[in-house]
């Protein structure tokens, strides 16, 4: 099973990183259009689908890799046993408004598609396109969370605590 998470969570950063290139990609071709004086449809647009595809794709792996900002004032002061529990109420409350986000944007995708609803801008792809990949970003956020809490819960040390708390 963890093998299997390993390779979700490289695969949703993969799928992230060849989202800049896209993301870049779009960026060039419009400079170039503008400097070179052709225009290429939508290219705005979906710079801006594939950076936001790109940041919901990477969240997981980020928070498995412990780099996700994170205030630890209070948690990393208090004796192991109550930093273990806040640990573990932090990862219940992520997984749960983790959840709550993947299933309105899955939703938001279904509802898009099924309304029919287009870009406004002068691309006019169909948006339930794009919001697959934050849709997807958020169900894997989800996973990522709950594998944390049951790793936490187990007594391991949870991949996305840094520090001190790491050891706890």
């Amino acid at each position: 099973m963890r093998s299997a998470l390993d390779r979700l969570y490289a695969a949703s950063l993969w799928l992230a990183a060849f989202f800049l290139v896209l993301l870049l990609v779009m960026v060039l071709l419009g400079i170039l259009g503008r400097e070179l004086g052709f225009h290429v449809r939508g290219t705005d647009a979906y710079a801006g689908y594939f950076m936001a595809g790109s940041g919901f794709l990477a969240l997981a792996a980020t928070l498995k890799r412990g780099e996700h900002i994170r205030v630890a004032l209070v948690v990393d002061r208090l004796p192991a046993p109550w930093r273990r529990r806040a640990h573990l109420f932090a990862f219940a409350v992520g997984a749960l408004l983790a959840t709550l986000f993947a299933w309105f944007s899955v939703r938001m995708v279904w509802q898009s598609w099924q309304f029919n609803d287009i870009s406004t801008a002068n691309d006019a792809t169909p948006l339930w396109i794009p919001q697959i990949a934050m849709a997807v970003g958020a169900i894997v956020l989800v996973i990522a969370f709950i594998d944390e809490f049951v790793i936490k819960l187990r007594g391991g040390a949870a991949s996305s605590l840094c520090g001190q708390a790491r050891e706890a």
